[in-house]
């Protein structure tokens, strides 16, 4: 008997041809979030993973089991493309194991109980329903429980695989998706509102790997808003691994537009500038997306014809996965990726520097060229894109809350100077 965790994927088994792409993918991903240590057994439409150095016994208890993977199952939890999870014991394909393994994991429970069967092998000499009567007959035997096929107080499921029987009682859900990498790489605008991050996470949900870009209002603001944007890619980065910040400062930029007359428009400009820069950022590591948290109608830049304008300055397609979601769809997303509580800490948002009054809800396409060309926006653009400092939140040297400090410092003194 061994303790493991079954990962089952969900969405993977429908990709026909490309699954063998996919499914390497996700044991890649797998290993990266899991590190050494646990051992990673394909099986049919599954991954086994086994703590190795874990010790093997001939009866589980529910606690022992709990126990011995809390620690994996928390981890897998987190690898995009895994749909379920099993905390089980795997046994031999013998009904004599997988009895002492049901009576094990109900040795504590009080109440009625059923056994659910399932054979992935066919070659089993017992059926399901029969491999079912003689482990629950065991159980009854050993304890005396109930049972109750239609609300039992506690279920034991067994699947008979090509090698071994899982025996389990719980099924966690996971987080479902494709893996992360399958469908490319793309640079998200973060800002540090709560909608951002949110976008993030669902499009590497999508199986995009993801970098960032970070617009701050330096010199004319602090550096809060760069750490808040720190602090939630190195909490998205347990997804994917090695994220990338870009931190633009544009301060200055923004400057330049009102000092040319934006008046109205200035919020769009400055939108349509930001992503030329990400655009060009893109294009130095590969990516073929831009990603923001835009939700239609959310606030004024956001009407149906000012996303318009914007994609009409976008070099690259620009993705909005949380196009129809609402507020609260947003906040409950973002508290539960553990990104709320730092983004709703206060800073100084960029986008409200210099700012009109008056908000623009259907900006025209020609009086935003008209005001570009005042500026030379491709040479502005070039100069930002020379101007972005990257730093790297998730890596194993990750910058320490002091190391940011420091180097956010230094930025800001480049910048005014």
């Amino acid at each position: 008997m061994r303790y493991c965790v079954v990962a089952k994927y969900g969405e993977l088994a429908l990709k026909g041809r490309n699954r063998p792409r996919f499914v390497a993918r996700l044991r890649r991903n797998l290993r990266r979030r899991l590190g050494d240590g646990v051992a990673i057994e394909q099986r049919a439409g599954a991954f086994v993973l086994f703590p190795e150095g874990r010790p093997h016994g001939n009866e589980p208890s529910a606690g022992e089991l709990t126990e011995g993977v809390r620690e994996l199952l928390e981890r897998a939890r987190d690898v995009l493309g895994i749909a379920v999870l099993h905390p089980a014991v795997a046994v031999d394909k013998q009904p004599e194991a997988a009895s002492a393994a049901a009576v094990g994991l109900l040795r504590d429970h009080q109440g009625s109980f059923a056994i659910r069967a399932r054979r992935r092998d066919k070659r089993f000499p017992l059926s399901s329903r029969e491999l079912a009567i003689v482990v629950g007959a065991a159980v009854q035997r050993e304890l005396g429980l109930p049972v109750d096929l239609d609300n039992p107080g506690c279920t034991v499921h067994l699947e008979v695989d090509e090698r071994e029987i899982f025996v389990f009682t719980e099924r966690l859900r996971g987080r479902g998706g494709l893996p992360v990498g399958v469908s490319g790489r793309a640079v998200v605008l973060i800002s540090g509102g709560i909608d951002s991050q949110v976008a993030a996470y669902r499009a590497m949900r999508r199986g995009l790997r993801c970098d960032f870009v970070h617009f701050s209002g330096e010199p004319f603001t602090g550096p809060e808003s760069i750490y808040k944007a720190y602090a939630n890619v190195r909490t998205l980065d347990r997804f994917q691994g090695g994220s990338r910040l870009w931190v633009v400062p544009f301060g200055r930029a923004q400057r330049m537009i009102a000092a040319a007359g934006a008046g109205r428009l200035q919020v769009m400009a400055q939108r349509r500038l930001m992503v030329r820069v990400a655009s060009r950022l893109a294009e130095r590591v590969g990516a073929a997306a831009l990603v923001t948290g835009d939700a239609l109608g959310q606030v004024a830049s956001q009407t149906l014809a000012n996303l318009a304008v914007v994609d009409d300055a976008a070099e690259l397609p620009l993705l909005r996965p949380l196009l129809a979601f609402d507020k609260a769809e947003i906040i409950a997303q973002a508290e539960e990726l553990g990104t709320f509580e730092v983004s709703r800490l206060p800073d100084e948002d960029c986008c409200q520097l210099f700012a009109h009054r008056q908000a623009e809800t259907r900006a025209r396409v020609e009086e935003l060229r008209k005001l570009e060309r005042a500026i030379d926006v491709e040479e502005l653009a070039e100069g930002l894109v020379a101007q972005a400092r990257e730093l790297r939140p998730g890596s194993a040297t990750a910058t320490t809350a002091g190391q940011l400090e420091v180097a956010v410092g230094k930025q800001r003194e480049t910048t005014v100077r």
